[in-house]
């Protein structure tokens, strides 16, 4: 069956950590999208913008066909429900579970570094935002990514897994993708909050050495570019 036209519908891209993750794992599936653009930061305006498209006022917003989807792993989890072949879950259903886990985690979670340390990709300001919640927050990623690496990824065995989260590219690498571009902005120390192996700071040059995220960055900086 025809995939129906997709719409995905984004803030922008220096900022909006939530339409970042959708937007990453269409463009890692080969998925074939249009971009609608709605304005941040500008109170009732962008408000209005996001209601025009979704009944939650908010970005993202996926428009299949007729059909409005909103919500970032909402999006994310109806994609991988109706698109098998672009493999956004692995198949071992342990992994499957395991990911889904800490992508729900990463949904309901971290408020501190979310708001602390806002996503601000094409900037670098080391230090800033830091405090005890924030660094609690990290610690507790650092370890999360390092079990996840350690059970699925490259770090399960020899010649096991591969470099992302569960091993291959994965609904949940989509979702801590704007973690990463956190971490590269404001340089938190890693190993002192918990990598004392590296493992962290290894899945960090892993995601950002993804062309769809340096596609991310450069659209990014253009967008900005263009408002100043």
């Amino acid at each position: 069956m025809q995939t129906p036209p997709l719409t995905l519908v984004i803030g922008n891209k220096n900022w909006s950590s939530w339409s970042l993750r959708p937007w990453l794992a269409m463009k890692r599936a080969g998925l074939a999208f249009e971009e609608a653009h709605v304005t941040l930061r500008q109170d009732a305006e962008t408000r209005a913008q996001c209601l025009a498209h979704s009944p939650s006022g908010k970005v993202p917003v996926l428009k299949w066909g007729e059909e409005t989807i909103w919500d970032s792993l909402a999006i994310l989890e109806t994609l991988a429900d109706r698109l098998p072949a672009a493999r956004l879950w692995p198949e071992d259903a342990q992994a499957r579970a395991h990911g889904r886990a800490i992508a729900a985690e990463m949904h309901a979670g971290f408020q501190a570094l979310r708001r602390d340390m806002p996503m601000d990709c094409i900037h670098h300001r080391p230090g800033e935002g830091m405090n005890d919640a924030v660094a609690a927050d990290i610690s507790r990623i650092i370890a999360l990514w390092a079990e996840a690496r350690g059970r699925f990824g490259e770090q399960a065995g020899e010649g096991q897994g591969g470099p992302f989260l569960l091993g291959a590219f994965s609904i949940a690498d989509a979702m801590y993708a704007p973690v990463v571009s956190r971490f590269a902005t404001y340089a938190p120390d890693l190993v002192a909050l918990g990598d004392r192996d590296g493992v962290a700071r290894a899945y960090m040059e892993t995601v950002t050495s993804m062309p769809e995220m340096r596609q991310w960055v450069l659209e990014a900086r253009a967008q900005m570019a263009a408002h100043d």
